[in-house]
């Protein structure tokens, strides 16, 4: 009998390892259809991931992104109901929906707000230690705060920094804290400071293609603020 759970273990394991391969080899189409099909909650949330991914780096219209960040959140959706204690699924959840304010009603934009809120802050309290659902939320914050409607939602400008400041101390070498910072620190007119970001995202090396497409995003971040 423990020589079956074992086995099962490792599959269990390859199952999730092989679209998470493919993802940082930027496949994120072949990654999403190996993950949904696993039909795990840790393999649907790298479905979503997958999807979104799809939609910021390869999508050629906004159509396509809507379409790929829709198929995300209804990934991420189904990882919950599979583990409602996942703190990678509320995640990929609030990445989705954030995503998707974009392209909808400023009606429904504002009711999604909500919960972008609301699973952001439940990945924080299923992993207190999760530096991406600090950047969403930095982000989020700076969104509604410049909109003129944060004090609705509680979002307030004086996060920003502070949240993106604990995402980078947990996370000093992820590319993406530091272009999303840059980005925000440019909407907050801190020129010097958003080139310092991007200065530091080009100076770590990258680890994937994600890490590749951040920092051409962050070369061309920083021709614009020369």
């Amino acid at each position: 009998m423990r020589k079956v759970v074992f086995i099962l273990g490792i599959l269990c394991g390859l199952v999730w390892a092989q679209p998470k391969a493919l993802i940082a080899e930027g496949r994120f189409q072949e990654a999403y259809a190996q993950a949904l099909e696993a039909n795990t909650a840790k393999s649907l949330a790298l479905a979503a991931q997958a999807a979104s991914f799809q939609a910021i780096y390869l999508a050629e219209n906004d159509a396509e992104r809507e379409m790929w960040f829709s198929r995300a959140e209804q990934a991420a959706r189904r990882a919950i109901e599979l583990d409602p204690n996942y703190a990678e699924g509320y995640f990929e959840l609030g990445r989705a929906l954030g995503r998707l304010a974009q392209y909808r009603g400023i009606l429904q934009s504002l009711f999604l707000a909500s919960e972008v809120r609301n699973v952001l802050n439940k990945t924080l309290e299923l992993d207190p230690q999760h530096a991406g659902a600090r950047t969403a939320l930095a982000l989020w914050n700076l969104e509604l705060a410049q909109r003129g409607v944060g004090f609705l939602y509680g979002a307030r400008m004086d996060r920003v920094i502070p949240l993106f400041e604990e995402a980078i101390a947990l996370e000093p070498e992820v590319i993406i804290h530091r272009v999303e910072y840059a980005e925000a620190l440019s909407r907050m007119n801190r020129t010097e400071q958003a080139r310092a970001q991007l200065e530091a995202a080009l100076s770590l090396p990258a680890q994937s293609a994600r890490d590749r497409f951040d920092q051409e995003r962050a070369r061309r971040m920083l021709a614009e603020l020369e």
